[in-house]
């Protein structure tokens, strides 16, 4: 045992991954996604940590879209045909809720987006999907601090958002089925596909595709968030 947990923290200081053979006592150290036993050969600092960032996949999203949502329950002037959800943050009674929700938001994605990275192997697919998707979290952020009100930044912040986000879901999607685990990477390149065409039908108004693809990457999050925490249980 304390062979097999010595050989685990090698393999995964190189980001790779071990499992133990069956009835041989050997062990087999591969590039492949995460085995079902990968919590228990962690150190307990290591394992604390992607539980943290798990939770964070999990929290981040919730947290944004309460907060917006609750900025929309106190603006009456605002509607889903003739607004878009930024104008949220640059009218007072409702700025302080949305720019908060993104910031927030964005700090606790960026946080699960550097563990889920930790948790993608070491194929190039999963490290710049991951690294995309922390890119992601933070044009989100910017989103927040440079509001309607600070000019074009604002502009570029929320453009930068939705092209990294599709990009960054299809590759952590492409990443998950080549690590073996279609169920999850799938759904993650739908939702990607989503976000994307989305903006391809004429909507009344920016908002409606802005929360459709923002509910899609939220339900991405969140289910990778969930993985990441099944997988250090134990």
């Amino acid at each position: 045992m304390l062979s097999f947990l010595a050989s685990s923290r090698q393999a995964l200081a190189h980001g790779r991954f071990i499992r133990q053979k069956r009835g041989h006592g050997q062990l087999q150290i591969y590039s492949g996604g995460l085995p079902s036993n990968w919590g228990c050969a962690l150190p307990d600092s290591k394992r604390t940590w992607l539980r943290v960032a798990g939770l964070c996949g999990v929290a981040g999203p919730l947290v944004a879209l309460s907060l917006v949502a609750l900025a929309i329950s106190r603006s009456p002037w605002f509607s889903w045909t003739a607004n878009a959800l930024s104008d949220l943050g640059a009218r007072e009674g409702s700025a302080a809720l949305f720019n908060s929700g993104l910031i927030l938001g964005g700090v606790l994605v960026g946080v699960f987006a550097v563990g889920l990275r930790e948790s993608l192997g070491d194929k190039a697919l999963g490290n710049v999907g991951a690294s995309t998707f922390l890119l992601t979290a933070a044009a989100l952020c910017a989103v927040g601090v440079f509001p309607e009100t600070a000019g074009d930044i604002h502009l570029y912040a929320s453009l930068a958002f939705f092209v990294l986000l599709v990009i960054s879901l299809w590759l952590m999607g492409a990443a998950l089925v080549q690590l073996g685990e279609p169920r999850v990477g799938t759904p993650a390149a739908v939702a990607g596909a989503v976000a994307a065409l989305v903006w391809t039908l004429p909507w009344p108004a920016v908002a409606i595709p802005e929360i459709i693809a923002s509910l899609a990457a939220s339900a991405c999050s969140i289910t990778l968030g969930a993985r990441l925490l099944r997988w250090t249980e134990g």
